[in-house]
C-alpha cells in the first residue's frame, strides 16, 4: 500500500478549547498526519464554526461524534478518517473511544483515561479485543531527557533503586475561578465532569505516571491525604501521597493546583545505591545526575549529544542549546503513535520500538491510581493497594 499521511477525526478540541489546539500541532508537526473531518463541540453550531475555522470540508464537519464515526466508517478506504483524537472533558472521554474501537479506528486521548476505573476496564477489553493502536498523551514521557532518565535508571547506571520523589504543582485554582465563568475551571472541579477527584485525577496522574516511567517500577500501595482549600470547591485541590513500589522502593508525591505562584514545574527524582536523576520542567532540556561520593553532571538535551541514550537521541529535534519543549514532546507521542499506526495500517515497515508512546494500560493505571488514592483519603489515610 502506498505510504501517505494519516488522516485524524477530532472530537472536541473546538472554539473556546485550550488543549484541542495543542493537540493539532503536535499532531501537525512532523507531517505525517492530516486533520480531515471532526466533532469539535456538543453544540452543533459550535463544531461547524469550529471547523470552519479549520477550513475543513463542510461535509465533514459532524455535529456529534457518533455522526462522525458511523459516517466516516461508510465512507471509502482512501477517504475516511484513520484514527481519533479524542480531546474532550474528563465524562466525555469513555463513549467517543469505545464506538470508534469498535467501528475500527483507533484512538489517540487525553489523560486521565476515563471518568472512572470501570469505564477504563471496558475501554481495555475493547482495545485488547481490536488490537488497535491506543496512545494516551501523558506529554511529559515524551520529553529527551525524560527518555534519558528512563534509559540510565534501566540500565543500572544509579545502582538499586531505593527512593522516588515526584511532585507538581500548580497556582492557577488559588482562587475560587470556577465561580467566574472560567470554561476549564468550571469542568475541571465539577464531580459530574472530572470524576470522583480534582486534583489528583488532572495533574497527580501525570505525576504517578512520570514515577512509574521513569523508574521502571509499578506502584502497588498508597497513603494519600486530599485537601480542599478553596471554599466552595467540590473536589479536592491538594493532594499528598506516600508511596510504596514494587522491590520494596519507598516514594512520595505531591500534586497541587493551589501552590500559589507556581506553574506546571513537575519534577521527578529517583535515587539509587550509586546516585539519582532529577529532571524538572522548568529546565526541560537538563537532566542532573548525581553520583554518590562524586561531582554531580549535567546533561543536555541536543541532537547532536551522542553521550545521550539512543532512545533520548532519537526524541530530540534541535541541536543543543536551542530550547525544546511542550509541543515538541507532545509531538513525539503523536508521532510515534503514527509510525505505529502506519506500520499496522499501511504496512511500512521498520517501526522503531524505542519510539514509545503511553497506552491503554498506562490508563488503566492511572484510573486504578485515582481510585485508590481517593478511597485512602476517605477512610482516613490508610494504606490502599492498587488495584491494576
Amino acid at each position: 500500500m502506498e505510504d501517505r499521511k494519516l488522516r485524524m477525526g477530532m472530537v472536541g478540541g473546538g472554539i473556546g478549547s485550550f488543549i484541542g489546539a495543542v493537540h493539532r500541532m503536535a499532531a501537525n508537526l512532523d507531517g505525517l498526519i492530516e486533520l480531515v473531518c471532526g466533532a469539535f463541540s456538543s453544540d452543533p453550531e459550535t463544531s461547524l464554526k469550529s471547523g470552519e475555522e479549520l477550513f475543513l470540508a463542510p461535509n465533514r464537519i459532524y455535529g456529534s461524534f457518533k455522526d462522525m464515526i458511523e459516517q466516516e466508517s461508510q465512507l471509502p478506504e482512501g477517504e475516511k478518517m484513520d484514527f481519533v483524537s479524542i480531546v474532550t472533558p474528563n465524562h466525555v472521554h469513555f463513549e467517543p473511544a469505545f464506538m470508534a474501537l469498535k467501528h475500527g479506528f483507533p484512538v489517540i486521548i487525553d489523560k486521565p483515561l476515563s471518568f472512572n476505573l470501570d469505564e477504563a476496564l471496558q475501554l481495555r477489553q475493547a482495545v485488547e479485543a481490536s488490537q488497535l493502536p491506543f496512545a494516551l498523551t501523558h506529554t511529559y514521557t515524551g520529553y529527551p531527557m525524560v527518555k534519558q532518565a528512563k534509559a540510565m535508571v534501566a540500565a543500572g547506571e544509579i545502582g538499586d533503586l531505593r527512593k522516588i520523589m515526584v511532585e507538581y504543582p500548580q497556582g492557577w485554582l488559588t482562587d475560587f475561578l470556577e465561580g467566574q465563568d472560567q470554561k476549564q475551571a468550571a469542568w475541571r472541579t465539577d464531580p459530574k465532569r472530572s470524576g470522583k477527584s480534582g486534583c489528583f485525577g488532572d495533574i497527580g496522574t501525570h505525576a504517578g505516571n512520570m514515577a512509574e516511567y521513569v523508574s521502571g517500577l509499578k506502584i502497588e500501595k498508597v497513603l494519600a491525604d486530599l485537601k480542599i482549600f478553596v471554599e466552595g470547591r467540590a473536589l479536592d485541590d491538594d493532594a499528598n501521597v506516600l508511596l510504596q513500589f514494587e522491590q520494596g522502593v519507598t516514594g512520595a508525591l505531591y500534586a497541587s493546583q493551589v501552590a500559589a505562584g507556581e506553574e506546571n514545574n513537575i519534577k521527578v527524582r529517583v535515587y539509587g545505591t550509586k546516585g539519582g536523576v532529577e529532571w524538572a520542567h522548568r529546565d526541560p532540556n537538563t537532566l542532573w545526575v548525581k553520583n554518590h561520593g562524586k561531582a554531580d553532571r549535567l546533561y543536555r538535551s541536543g541532537a547532536e549529544n551522542s553521550y545521550l541514550s539512543s532512545q533520548a537521541l532519537k526524541h530530540c529535534r534541535t541541536p543543543s542549546g536551542h530550547p525544546e519543549g511542550y509541543l515538541e514532546a507532545f509531538a513525539n507521542i503523536y508521532r510515534n503513535f503514527a509510525l505505529s499506526l502506519k506500520e499496522q495500517l499501511l504496512g511500512t515497515k521498520g517501526y522503531d520500538r524505542e519510539l514509545d508512546f503511553p497506552g491503554i494500560v498506562d490508563g488503566v493505571r492511572g484510573m486504578a491510581l485515582i481510585e485508590a488514592v481517593v478511597s485512602s483519603s476517605e477512610n482516613g489515610n490508610v494504606w490502599t493497594e492498587i488495584q491494576a
